[in-house]
């Protein structure tokens, strides 16, 4: 029989964890975020829009947003109607403009227009919770933190390096296996990883980096030539999902709303619009979402 392993220690964890960060640094080092922003306005809303929805989705929907829409003051006074029909195709459209209409009277109203830099803040505004909060203090604002959506819980469970369900246990659990500095660029690290290798429901395990570093290794499929057909996005030779992507991003940019991707990857243009990907926000209607 097969010997049971010892627990892994803390000091294990710790540096296995911090292992993983920098292989997955090595394999990502154009990792970003993958919403299209070009102020902090801009990534607040389109961090709201992305609850469960793909980040490709709200960046093929927000363009036209942002046009009729671009400060705080505009959206505050937005019909509502006439927004539902914009944000449509992101899903969940009735509870998005309530929280879109009313975080940006907040921002008009007890804020002078702009987007504060203080988490205590952010959370005040309808719709925000800890997970949009620390999206966009991490990228706008220089403010480090981790960012618990769909892939980033699956994959620190399935690494082992928490157990927790709960987004802000998680979010706490992994904080203290890194140092401060480390939270923002491993959120974005480890989402990427999620889209492209570590898949939910089929893992091309056969193709991970960080393999052996894994203990769920096993999980997908681990033929080197069948797990390389699984990956997604530049990994598989696909767009990624950003319309903008900045000057380093190794892929093709996504296709826009109208625009079938010629390739009929599921991950990526209208294929993925129709309801490829997988969520990355919270459940609109419940406390602090979307984008909780």
């Amino acid at each position: 029989m097969k010997k049971a392993s010892a627990p892994e220690s803390r000091t294990a964890l710790v540096r296995r964890a911090r292992r993983i960060n920098r292989e997955l640094a090595e394999v990502y080092p154009y990792a970003h975020p993958e919403l299209d922003f070009r102020n902090p306005f801009e990534l607040l809303v389109a961090t709201v829009l992305s609850a469960q929805t793909t980040d490709l989705r709200v960046n093929q929907t927000t363009p036209a947003l942002f046009a009729k829409y671009p400060t705080p003051e505009d959206l505050a006074a937005a019909v509502p109607e006439e927004l539902e029909e914009i944000i449509r195709p992101t899903g969940f459209f009735r509870a998005k403009a309530r929280s879109l209409i009313g975080l940006s009277t907040a921002l008009r109203d007890d804020f002078g227009g702009e987007v504060p830099g203080r988490l205590a803040d952010l959370v005040t505004l309808p719709g925000v919770g800890r997970k949009t909060a620390n999206v966009v203090l991490g990228n706008v604002f220089g403010v480090p933190g981790v960012t618990v959506d769909t892939h980033f819980g699956r994959l620190v469970r399935r690494w082992k390096w928490t157990a927790e369900e709960d987004p802000e246990k998680v979010e706490a659990e992994v904080c203290a296996l890194f140092p401060k500095s480390d939270w923002t660029m491993l959120s974005h690290r480890v989402i990427f990883h999620g889209r492209r290798i570590c898949h939910a429901r089929k893992p091309a395990c056969g193709a991970c980096p960080i393999a052996p570093l894994c203990p769920a290794y096993g999980e997908g499929e681990t033929d080197p030539e069948k797990a390389k057909k699984l990956l997604k996005y530049e990994k598989g030779g696909y767009p990624g999902q950003r319309l903008a992507p900045p000057p380093d991003f190794p892929g093709r940019p996504a296709a826009p709303l109208t625009t079938a991707d010629p390739e009929g990857d599921p991950g990526s243009g209208a294929a993925a619009a129709a309801g490829g990907g997988t969520a990355t926000g919270g459940t609109p209607g419940a406390a602090g979402a979307p984008g909780a």
